[in-house]
């Protein structure tokens, strides 16, 4: 999809910000059946990032088989529950949240020292009529992730 770049950045904002308050929605709310909504916002926002970069089936795939299927089945599995059990021994903090926010806080800190790590400016993509100089490449994976990413996901020409 060819869209200007204040356009396309906005739109990735969107989504991305649509995918954070449902991925923290999935994980804060209390009732099984919210979360479950926010788990389908979550699903939405995946499948519709494919849409600009020209991958529209795999964007409807991605709709219909998690939105479709997988969340509809995980909203009636819920609603079959009974849901009065959620509230009984209702406890705000317990150690077990202590524990699960230490470690999720760790490996959070973790992926961003190795993101604001890593030198992303080491690999010449794109030489003369767009072909990928391999020889340029360090190591055998570079050479799979970006013949992966290029030959089955985006398709540069």
């Amino acid at each position: 999809m060819d869209l200007p770049g204040p356009i396309h950045d906005f739109l990735l904002v969107f989504l991305g910000s649509g995918l954070i308050l449902g991925g923290l929605g999935v994980v804060l709310l209390t009732n099984p059946i919210y979360s479950a909504f926010s788990l389908g916002l979550v699903f939405v926002c995946i499948s519709l990032f494919y849409i600009p970069s020209n991958s529209h089936f795999v964007a409807a795939a991605q709709l219909l088989i998690y939105v479709g299927a997988i969340n509809v089945l995980i909203i009636f599995a819920v609603m079959f529950m009974n849901g009065s059990e959620y509230y009984n021994d209702f406890n705000l903090w317990t150690v077990g949240d202590g524990v699960t926010s230490v470690v999720c806080t760790s490996i959070f800190a973790s992926l961003i020292t190795t993101i604001l790590d890593t030198s992303w400016y080491g690999i010449i993509w794109t030489t003369r009529s767009n072909q990928i100089i391999e020889q340029d490449l360090i190591s055998n994976s570079q050479q799979i992730g970006i013949h992966l990413s290029t030959d089955f996901f985006f398709h540069l020409n």
